[in-house]
């Protein structure tokens, strides 16, 4: 069954299987939003249903909420967990400092939220989430709809002043229509190239009128886990300065994978 997985959804299979070691029954645990996410969800929901794992989780998106009550596992508001144990999520980039970018899927304000909310955040990644420097990936933007031209016309002239390679600022779409958020806001992705200072670009976008959360995600991160397509999984740990490997079995990743065409 594993030999029908891409080496990228292997490697996002091991990625997510690993971050299972970081939750234990009792917890309460925030569960993010994209594609290495819903592995690490069907994994959770596994081992719900075969080892009476026992969890709560607050969903960070819609179709991840949906997502996790089809595999079984209890999900419940951040207003009634109040404080969660561990959230584990994606990135759409991660620099040396583990700092990241995230937002890809259209819920880095319900990402942000939940992974401060948080005693610690794991991220999990394949080894293409990597760079040297954040910006490659456009940064996404979750703005209010009301005066949204006049809200990415006040970004563009921040930005000539910033050390960034890229001043341009496109409108998400979803076919013909703005992409909507789950809080009905709309994203502005902005194509940087390279972002010199991450830390003071946060800051100074989320000052800008109209703009209700950015998707730079800095000094926020605990432990990136990435996954490689050989079944490798490398944890980082910030905190403790430590890196190591192990092997994930991959015959795992055959009752999940039936799963993943539902």
């Amino acid at each position: 069954m594993t030999d029908n997985l891409s080496p990228i959804d292997t490697a996002k299979f091991v990625a997510a299987r690993r971050a299972c070691d970081y939750v234990a029954s009792g917890m309460r645990v925030g569960l993010g939003t994209g594609s290495t996410a819903a592995w690490l969800v069907k994994s959770l929901g596994e081992m719900v249903r075969e080892e009476g794992l026992k969890i709560t989780g607050v969903p960070t998106s819609a179709r991840t909420a949906d997502l996790a009550r089809a595999a079984g596992i209890e999900v419940v508001s951040l207003e009634e967990a109040r404080w969660l144990d561990v959230t584990i999520d994606g990135a759409d980039e991660f620099d040396p400092e583990m700092n990241l970018i995230k937002g890809g899927g259209g819920a880095l304000l319900m990402e942000k939220i939940v992974a401060t909310a948080s005693d610690q955040m794991v991220v999990i990644a394949d080894t293409t989430k990597e760079v040297a420097a954040l910006g490659a990936f456009p940064l996404p933007v979750e703005v209010i709809p009301f005066g949204w031209q006049t809200t990415r016309g006040l970004i563009q002239e921040t930005l000539s002043g910033l050390d960034v390679m890229g001043d341009r600022v496109v409108q998400r779409m979803a076919g013909d229509a703005p992409f909507v958020t789950d809080q009905g806001n709309f994203i502005l992705d902005l194509h940087l190239g390279r972002i010199g200072n991450a830390r003071q670009l946060a800051l100074i976008l989320n000052q800008i009128p109209g703009v209700v959360e950015n998707g730079l995600f800095i000094d926020i991160c605990d432990v990136v886990i990435i996954g490689h397509s050989d079944g490798r999984a490398e944890v980082r740990d910030i905190n403790s300065g430590t890196v190591e490997e192990s092997l994930v079995p991959m015959g795992e990743a055959a009752n999940i994978f039936r799963d993943m065409a539902d």
